[in-house]
């Protein structure tokens, strides 16, 4: 009897591979169906990070508002000189004087500074935005016998009163407000004079436009 050679059903070294190849309808079939679904899943998480543009315009017409009450406030209480408003990029910047607050190294508000705060608070709860509370000193040591160890405590704890005011005392949603200590780090003007540095002293309760406020570290 006589065997004839047949060809191999394999080819050498391939061996069998585990892998059925799909036809090519359904390869892009489930191609679309993955596409698609990465579609989906990123509009939903756009939908849930940034806002749309009905929301972003009613938030800037509510910074605006803000801005023009806080300025109407501080014209006729004639504060001219002890405290300031105005729009940066961050957001509706209000800027109080340190000694409109505080007596000189202390932390504790002083009675004159709590009709601005309360108007203040009245007009927070309606905003859609956090409010930022930014401590800052002018770059001289603090006296002997002072109960902060440095610019950064007391800066801290200014910015930690005017934000106690508007939890404890106006009784506001604590979880809405920021409190940040920046001691000598950001002058608005060279500490070359008294008058200057007097500027530098101050905290500003800036209501943000997007995002947070950085957090600057306690030494």
């Amino acid at each position: 009897m006589q065997f004839q050679k047949a060809d191999s059903v394999l080819d050498k070294g391939k061996g069998i591979s585990g892998q059925m190849t799909p036809k090519q309808g359904d390869a892009d079939s489930k191609d679309k169906d993955y596409t698609q679904h990465n579609q989906d899943l990123q509009k939903e998480e756009n939908t849930k990070t940034k806002p749309n543009d009905n929301e972003k315009e009613k938030r800037e017409k509510e910074l605006q508002d803000l801005l023009r009450q806080v300025l109407a406030y501080i014209k006729d209480q004639n504060l001219e000189a002890q405290v300031s408003a105005s729009d940066t990029e961050r957001g509706v910047a209000i800027t109080l004087n340190d000694l409109f607050l505080f007596d000189l190294g202390k932390a504790d508000l002083k009675p004159a500074s709590f009709p601005i705060l309360q108007k203040l608070a009245s007009l927070f709860p309606t905003l859609n935005s956090k409010v930022s509370i930014e401590g800052h000193t002018d770059n001289l040591p603090l006296a002997t016998g002072s109960p902060f160890k440095d610019n950064w405590g007391l800066s801290f704890a200014r910015s930690l009163s005017v934000l106690r005011y508007f939890s404890d005392t106006a009784k506001l949603d604590d979880k809405k407000f920021i409190a940040t200590a920046y001691a000598d780090t950001m002058p608005k003007v060279s500490n070359t004079s008294d008058e200057n540095r007097s500027k530098n002293r101050r905290v500003e309760i800036i209501v943000l436009r997007d995002g947070l406020a950085p957090i600057a570290t306690i030494k």
